[in-house]
């Protein structure tokens, strides 16, 4: 067991000038077999494999990431956490997920710096009022929180905002969502993968899957770079490139992959203390604990895997940023990036087993992803422990681009969907 961080081991600590902690995991070379393996080292490969070592006690477990550990879309993203999604499907999944994020820190005995400051979704438009009406009303008929706001209100919460917007983006209202918010990011990769290691799972870095053994329809093991690895279960969970490794599986998804981009300003004082969101103008922000604004945008307009910025897109979205934060528009910009997200025609995820026995899928989620770490690797582990769906997760199967029962959360929870 990990020594549990502390008040007491702190101040242990500081009296030896902070030089004898212990490693927060290990780096261990592959084993040759494994009950279970996990393809993809960010936050719903760490996650998933915590709970299948917590809940399932399955621990003899393996991570596999090709390159490091929270490198991927864990590591580039916006950091937002909120579950205030339209259809039933989607706001069962994301509820699940703020719930394990509200005791996130304890459970992992690890600081995610999870930040309930409010999630406001604005509306420009009277199209936009009847939906940010639609939406309020179907999260509390989920059991959701969920409110909607005036202008005034909006400006009560937000008084940086401006409700002019420019004149071209003018704030008539908005939905909140006060349980919404921040978590750090590669804190919470870190706290899955020291409280994953406590309970025995392998956690292999810079071990790049390069194909399957499958035999009569069942796989036998993985061929990574550091050699095969046999496993009778493996869970593919590597966000944008979840296509390129099921084409190696000998199937293909319904999924396009297109970099989304962020960028950060230079560190001013507290002035932002809640989540802004503008699905019109296709722009976020929030501020971090640094005082960095945190600026996401939409995603580019072609299909690649370049996790770099791009200059029209930068432009466009620090464009509106002005027009509804005007105080901002002397601020420096320090560095952009791109994270590579896979998009399914519904814009909802795939968590499900494949037509391969013993792979599971965990892809698809657009840029919704981060939020539902938690609740994605919580349904997950229980789909590969179990063999079968959890009852959140079996609406988002690989079937439901068959059968048509698609779950269609375009344009219905707000920016990039």
């Amino acid at each position: 067991m990990r020594t549990r961080y502390s008040a007491f081991s702190l101040a242990r600590n500081a009296l030896k000038h902070h030089e004898d902690w212990p490693k927060a995991w290990r780096s261990p070379d592959p084993k040759p077999a494994y009950d279970a393996v996990i393809v993809g080292g960010g936050g719903h490969g760490l996650a998933t494999a915590y709970y299948l070592a917590k809940e399932h006690k399955l621990t003899k477990v393996a991570v596999l990431e090709r390159g490091w550990l929270g490198g991927g879309n864990t590591g580039r993203n916006t950091t937002i956490v909120r579950s205030n999604y339209l259809w039933d499907e989607s706001a069962a999944l994301y509820e699940h997920a703020m719930k394990l994020w509200e005791g996130l820190s304890q459970d992992l005995n690890y600081n995610v710096m999870f930040s309930q400051r409010g999630v406001l979704n604005l509306a420009h438009n009277q199209h936009d009022l009847r939906e940010v009406s639609r939406r309020v009303n179907a999260n509390r008929l989920n059991g959701i929180d969920s409110e909607a706001l005036d202008a005034e209100g909006v400006k009560a919460y937000c008084p940086p905002i401006d409700l002019r917007g420019g004149g071209r983006y003018p704030v008539l209202g908005a939905s909140l969502q006060r349980r919404g918010g921040t978590a750090r990011h590669d804190a919470v990769a870190w706290g899955y993968a020291r409280a994953a290691d406590a309970l025995g799972v392998d956690i292999i870095q810079e071990c790049p899957v390069e194909g399957f053994r499958i035999s009569n329809g069942r796989v036998q093991g993985v061929q990574t770079g550091k050699g095969y690895i046999e496993a009778k279960k493996i869970g593919l969970v590597p966000a944008g490139h979840a296509s390129v490794l099921t084409e190696r599986a000998g199937f293909r998804l319904p999924v396009t992959s297109l970099p989304l981009q962020a960028l950060v300003s230079e560190p001013v004082k507290p002035v932002l203390d809640c989540v802004v969101m503008s699905g019109a103008v296709h722009a976020y922000i929030s501020q971090s604990d640094k005082g960095e604004l945190v600026i996401g945008a939409g995603v580019d307009k072609y299909i690649g895997y370049g996790q770099r910025g791009s200059l029209p897109v930068t432009e466009e979205t620090l464009g509106a940023i002005c027009e509804l934060f005007p105080i901002f528009r002397r601020m420096r910009m320090l560095r952009n990036w791109g994270g590579i997200v896979d998009t399914c025609p519904d814009a909802s995820p795939i968590i499900s087993k494949t037509p391969v026995e013993g792979l599971y899928l965990n892809c698809g989620w657009g840029t919704g992803g981060f939020k539902a770490t938690p609740g994605s690797g919580h349904v997950f582990a229980h789909t590969i422990a179990t063999d079968r769906p959890h009852a959140i997760n079996a609406p988002f199967s690989l079937d439901r681009f068959h059968s048509g029962y698609l779950i269609d959360e375009h344009g219905a929870a707000a920016v990039a969907h």
